[in-house]
């Protein structure tokens, strides 16, 4: 506890305390017997609403419950692809959805496919029998590595998206930490607005995980407060660019000095800002220092199936050294199946991936990045202008860069506004602590900016002058937040990820 209090400080360390409590005292309230029929009747009314909205009623589509007798033939198969691409969903085409689907383009859909055709059966795990994808993988993590400026000794492999990458990294730091130092209680210090990937590898690998609050005006973590977390067990520090909330980059050049000062390896999370990030420089933008040429820097992650637009499922882990690498890889020369060794969390990795990854950079080229980093940025510099000139209701989160925009309001319900919003077809990122939207821009969203801006000055209009009854959003995140909803939420997203899985 006297970590705690020195970290923290004797307030931040009272805060955490009371709201331990409060938390404790409010589960035992939901226990009770005459409180809890009452919960669990509004838990399960509201889930009931979200299986009726996720679980999508197909009469003309056949149901499968069990594997049919006599296989379908392909076109009858082709027919039922098609019928359920065609279900009613967002329209990301339009490009009214916030990141989620990185469209690089139809000619790289087509090569994508193509290449996933010929090594649809590639198991990464096997590169005697699949010589081919190992020297496309090695590939992928050369050119991505030359990006964020390794040096000489710089390393890297492949995961399955920005959590493995972080989950990777933070065991790197675990087991490094346990190797040359001794630490066999780790601790890992990240930003508030730091991605949950952490707090997973945290979870996943018996790590604690310090939330560092941020500044109030930037936006950036808070440099002293994340000093004082430093103590003997810090296996980690990290920051953001950007993160994810707020588009922000956390001032890595402080947090790499602090890394070297105390002898401790940092992350940069750029799964967001990926081949955004890493592009801005030769699109002629001006971004502060957040890659390996920041000394202290010792291990970087990038999401190639973002602004890469390679196929969902590709990310890349970067390391200073080959003994950081090292400490993420798993060895076991005792097992009765033989000698066995895995470089990630997965042991088969499908091989068309990455192939597809490495045809995707290969085909956009460095030229064809720079456009789409210069159209991006230039967007959401666009709507970041628009808002700040014409929207005096709704304002900028800090002083985002690069392609994520974030706003907040005092004036309206900000999440009264994502439900008018998503009325007409757009659907951006709702966010709390505080409760803002945000909108990361891809390719498709380019377009449509001004589109954007247009809905957002009718809506905020119509809320700053009636009472709109509250919508899914806003009353979700009107009590994701609070004390008195502890345990209750939790519920609700267990039943979301129920959901996922149920057939009817």
């Amino acid at each position: 506890m006297a970590v705690n209090i020195t970290g923290y400080g004797l307030i931040g360390y009272l805060k955490i305390v009371y709201n331990e409590l409060a938390k404790a005292v409010f589960r035992t309230f939901l226990s009770l017997p005459f409180v809890k029929s009452k919960v669990d009747s509004e838990v399960r009314e509201n889930l009931d609403k979200l299986e009726d909205s996720l679980i999508v009623k197909t009469p003309n589509v056949q149901d499968f419950q069990s594997i049919p007798t006599t296989g379908l033939s392909d076109d009858s198969i082709l027919d039922l692809l098609q019928k359920l691409q065609n279900l009613k969903h967002s329209d990301w085409q339009g490009g009214k959805v916030s990141g989620a689907v990185y469209h690089g383009g139809d000619d790289i859909i087509k090569i994508q496919s193509d290449a996933f055709k010929v090594f649809c059966v590639a198991n990464q795990l096997h590169p005697d029998v699949f010589p081919g994808v190992r020297k496309m993988e090695a590939e992928v993590v050369a050119m991505t590595l030359k990006l964020f400026n390794a040096p000489e000794s710089g390393v890297g492999g492949t995961s399955s998206g920005g959590t493995e990458s972080l989950l990777l990294a933070c065991l790197s730091a675990k087991e490094y930490g346990k190797r040359h130092k001794g630490i066999v209680e780790p601790e890992i210090i990240i930003p508030e607005t730091a991605h949950a990937g952490f707090d997973k590898a945290g979870y996943y690998f018996g790590m604690k995980v310090h939330h560092v609050p941020l500044d109030p005006k930037t936006y950036k973590v808070d440099l002293g407060k994340l000093k004082r977390l430093i103590n003997k067990n810090t296996v980690l520090l990290a920051g953001s660019a950007p993160n994810f909330p707020h588009g922000i980059i956390d001032d890595i050049e402080s947090i790499g000095a602090l890394g070297q000062k105390y002898n401790i390896p940092v992350h940069v999370d750029c799964c967001l800002g990926s081949f955004i990030v890493s592009y801005m420089e030769k699109a002629g933008y001006e971004l502060p220092p957040f890659d390996f040429r920041v000394p202290g820097v010792t291990s970087i992650s990038c999401d190639t199936h973002k602004y890469g637009f390679a196929p969902k499922g590709s990310s890349i882990i970067m390391y200073r050294n080959n003994a950081l690498r090292e400490a993420q890889y798993y060895v076991n020369v005792d097992w009765v199946g033989g000698i066995y060794g895995s470089p990630t969390l997965a042991g088969s990795r499908p091989g068309a991936i990455i192939v597809g990854c490495w045809a995707t950079l290969i085909k956009i080229g460095d030229e064809g990045y720079k456009k789409s980093c210069k159209d991006i940025v230039g967007a959401a510099r666009k709507l970041k202008l628009r808002i700040q000139k014409e929207i005096p209701e709704l304002e900028i989160i800090g002083d985002p860069l690069t392609s994520v925009i974030s706003f907040k309001s005092e004036k309206i319900n900000i999440y009264e506004l994502s439900d008018l919003l998503s009325s007409k077809g757009w659907h951006l990122s709702a966010l709390q602590k505080p409760a803002a939207l945000h909108l990361a821009v891809t390719r498709l969203s380019v377009p449509v900016i001004d589109e954007l801006v247009d809905e957002l000055k009718t809506a905020v209009h119509k809320l700053r002058d009636s009472s709109a009854a509250k919508g899914d959003t806003a009353a979700l995140y009107g009590v994701a937040g609070s004390v008195s909803t502890t345990g209750v939420v939790d519920r609700l997203v267990v039943g979301f990820l129920d959901t996922l899985y149920k057939t009817k």
